[in-house]
């Protein structure tokens, strides 16, 4: 057969014509100079790199008859055995299919033979992670203290599953992904010799498809000129392999940036129906944006791109910022992870292209972060002047004043007793702070939480009586009047005008409402009351609330039964009761159910007016 594929045909026989891999072979290059050559190579790296054209290149410089030399001739007799493979000092050996202990046997009893036409035996032993564990300790002991004609050479792409008693054996050499640019220069010197003219951008994406490795950016190279003939071009690569180029791409993606979603939407069923798969539509809408994001950052490099950055559309690159193309690419990632487990992958990728329509709306949490940050320090700034106006009083949290037992009799303050009213008002008012809870007296609180006493005490500027108040009405009403004036205690005087009359019963200002959450809402600030009261009373007094109690129960006790039953049905109550007069008995005559309905409505239940409670229902 005349034909030889690209990779056979261009299989580097130098060390020089090793491609991305400078590194191995300056070392050999050095090694074999200084003729310190190991009796065991162990190479890693990933498929296609070079590790056995490197093996083969390293058996010929060893064995080349004039060598050893860092350079082979390639033309002497076992230069060209090993090229073609037939040498049979070095031997080649497959380890995915020969794992077995008698394999490694074998080969224990051959190194007993001295070479017979090389300088040294060689065993290429590829993929040598495919061992078994029984057959890695068979040949532990050969590989420590090998006879000094035998060098081993283990190559293997995943090496991790090597033994750590294999890898102290030998020395090891990494082999690297060749870079996209040197690839894609390979290929360009490829199809120069069979006489190709080939686009950048074409051989650009054969090298972005090998994903750093020569053999199958040659093999895909082969399979592309097979069907585009003299000339390599990306249009022909597109139309044959199923791919959506960059133009259609800057379409669909310009309508999603102009939230024109519907015109989106039959782009991308075009696509479908021309027989571009969902995944590789996904793939190839993943390349465009990380290239949009590339350029947005300023890297426009043809090699990562894949293209020139000038066919990217700029209506795109205008709409989306960075973090908004950064959101469409993780949209687009996680769309490639849900499609295979999704019910309708199409489904998944139509809400894709949906989901990019309102991109432009998209901020991040660090952009609402800094929006917060700056809205922050605008509030800040504005109410600095009125913060600097006012000084700052240590923020605290109130607790209720102990009940004080009534005096009767003396109402003079002495030293053991309670305080005198001044003390009293200057602790209770300037403490004042609307409904809340209350913590163990002398607790503070920090800057950052609680209420300070500037912002819910009652006004500083309320002026102090020229005379105490001793009418327990005038002082109702005077309290309340002064507590209106300002919006911070105007809730506890929409409260306190809720009470009826004030009584004074010793050292106790009692009153009543009408409702238990009135009470509960008075009794929780009894204390801040306690401490008005006593301001402008002049005396310190104590402030109690309870319920204004009714007639309702003895009424209803002494009710009859039919009435107290209506009114356990009906939840109503007894407002006032009439003189019972006898009425005379009706005659006993047959009367249908609408006049019984009738006379049930008119009787009046013993003259008792039963009047629906409106709270309960």
């Amino acid at each position: 057969m005349s034909y030889e594929v690209t990779a056979t045909r261009r299989r580097p026989q130098r060390f020089e014509d090793l491609v991305g891999q400078e590194f191995v072979a300056e070392t050999f290059r050095n090694a074999i100079q200084s003729k310190k050559i190991a009796h065991a190579y162990l190479f890693s790296g990933p498929r296609g790199c070079g590790k056995t054209s490197t093996a083969r290149i390293l058996a010929k410089a060893l064995n080349c008859a004039e060598g050893p030399t860092a350079s082979p001739c390639g033309h002497c007799q076992q230069c060209l055995e090993i090229t073609k493979g037939t040498c049979t000092d070095v031997i080649e050996i497959d380890g995915a299919s020969n794992t077995s202990v008698n394999d490694v046997r074998q080969i224990k009893d051959e190194v007993l033979f001295p070479p017979q036409s090389c300088r040294y035996k060689i065993y290429i032993i590829d993929e040598v992670h495919m061992l078994s564990t029984s057959a890695f300790n068979a040949l532990l002991k050969t590989i420590e203290e090998p006879p000094p004609y035998v060098i081993f050479i283990f190559a293997t792409t995943e090496l991790q599953k090597v033994p750590a008693t294999i890898k102290s054996r030998c020395q090891q050499f990494n082999f690297r992904l060749v870079p996209v640019e040197k690839v894609k220069e390979q290929l360009a010197l490829a199809a120069s010799e069979i006489g190709i003219q080939a686009e950048d951008e074409a051989l650009y994406w054969i090298a972005r498809e090998s994903t750093g490795s020569m053999r199958d950016a040659y093999t895909l190279f082969d399979q592309v000129a097979a069907f585009s003939g003299d000339k390599i071009t990306y249009d022909k690569i597109r139309d044959k392999l199923g791919l959506v180029g960059v133009d259609r791409l800057n379409e669909i993606f310009e309508d999603c940036a102009e939230n024109k979603t519907q015109s989106a939407l039959e782009k991308l069923d075009s696509f479908l129906q021309a027989g571009i798969s969902i995944e590789q539509l996904i793939s190839n809408a993943t390349d465009y944006l990380r290239s949009l994001l590339l350029i947005k950052n300023g890297i426009t490099k043809e090699s990562l791109l894949g293209q020139s950055a000038e066919r990217f559309s700029a209506k795109v690159l205008s709409a989306w910022n960075s973090i908004q193309i950064e959101r469409a690419v993780s949209i687009f990632l996680q769309l490639y992870r849900d499609i295979r487990y999704s019910l309708s992958p199409r489904y998944e990728l139509e809400l894709a292209f949906s989901r990019l329509s309102w991109l432009s709306q998209y901020v991040s949490p660090a952009e609402v972060k800094v929006a917060i940050d700056k809205t922050k320090a605008v509030l800040l700034q504005n109410a600095q002047p009125q913060m600097q106006s006012q000084p700052q009083k240590p923020r605290i949290f109130i607790s209720p004043e102990p009940e004080v037992a009534p005096q009767a009799e003396n109402r003079s303050f002495s030293n053991g007793g309670a305080e005198p009213p001044d003390q009293a008002a200057a602790h209770s008012v300037e403490n004042f702070s609307g409904f809340e809870n209350y913590a163990p007296e002398g607790s503070y609180a920090p800057d950052d939480m609680g209420f300070s006493q500037q912002e819910n005490s009652v006004p500083e500027q309320n002026p102090q009586p020229a005379e105490f108040i001793r009418d327990m009405q005038t002082l109702k009403k005077t309290i309340l009047a002064e507590l209106s004036k300002s919006e911070k205690t105007a809730i506890l005087a929409t409260t306190l005008i809720q009470t009826a009359e004030w009584v004074l019963d010793g050292n106790t200002v009692k009153t009543t409402v009408a409702s238990n959450f009135t009470q509960s809402q008075l009794q929780k600030q009894a204390a801040q009351i306690s401490a008005i009261i006593s301001q402008y009373y002049g005396e310190n007094l104590q402030f109690s609330v309870s319920i204004k109690q009714t007639e309702k129960e003895n009424n209803l006790e002494n009710a009859p039964y039919e009435v107290q039953l209506l009114c356990s049905i009906f939840r109503g109550q007894i407002v006032s009761k009439g003189e019972r007069t006898e009425s005379p008995k009706p005659e006993k005559t047959e009367k249908t159910d609408d006049e019984s309905d009738e006379n049930i409505e008119n009787s009046n239940f013993n003259n008792e007016i039963i009047e629906e409670d409106d709270e309960s229902i």
